[in-house]
């Protein structure tokens, strides 16, 4: 039996993308003090953190506030740099990729 996959790992059907802009993040540690910080707030996916940048998808525009917000409580400032619509989910789960692609490895 297969288990379902736990909803905090999906973001959203149709929430935007949100790249933000992050000044102070210098190191591993503030990628996973940003990454915690966004995982915790209510309507936030998280895409990607990397170190100055952070991708999520919010499920609306005070979620994308929630988001700023727990970036500067987590010590860091931010901006939103970036905001589309999410693109179509279709294929695999774990890349993205198009079923024409082929199977992932």
């Amino acid at each position: 039996m297969t288990t379902p996959p736990s909803p905090e790992r999906f973001s959203p059907a149709r929430a935007p993308t949100v790249t933000f802009a992050i000044d102070g993040m210098s190191c591993g540690h503030c990628v996973g003090a940003v990454t915690r910080a966004l995982q915790a707030t209510p309507g936030v996916s998280v895409r990607s953190v990397v170190v100055g940048t952070a991708e999520v998808e919010a499920d609306s525009p005070a979620a994308t506030a929630a988001a700023l917000a727990a970036i500067e409580a987590a010590g860091y400032t931010a901006e939103v740099v970036a905001s589309a619509p999410s693109q179509a989910r279709s294929g695999c789960g774990c890349c993205r990729t198009s079923r024409a692609a082929g199977p992932c490895d």
